[in-house]
C-alpha cells in the first residue's frame, strides 16, 4: 500500500470553461429554435447578470482578506 502514493490531480479548469461555452451555445441555439430570439436574449441577460453578481461577490471576498494599505 505504501508504494501507491497519490499524485497531483490534473487541472481541468480550461476544459471546464470550454465545455461551459459549448453547453451555453447549444442551449441558446435550442431556445432560439424553439421560442425565438427573445427567449435566447432573456436567458443571455440572466446569465450575464448572474456572472456579474458572482464577480462582485468574489471581489468583496478578496477585499475582505486582503492586507490593508497603511495611510501615507
Amino acid at each position: 500500500m505504501e508504494r501507491h502514493k497519490l499524485g497531483r490531480a490534473p487541472n481541468y479548469t480550461n476544459a471546464c470553461i470550454v465545455m461551459f461555452g459549448v453547453n451555453l451555445a447549444w442551449v441558446l441555439l435550442f431556445l432560439f429554435a424553439i421560442w425565438g430570439l427573445i427567449a435566447a436574449v432573456f436567458l443571455s441577460l440572466a446569465i450575464n447578470h448572474w456572472l456579474n453578481w458572482l464577480d462582485f461577490r468574489r471581489r468583496i471576498a478578496e477585499a475582505r482578506f486582503a492586507p490593508r494599505q497603511p495611510n501615507d
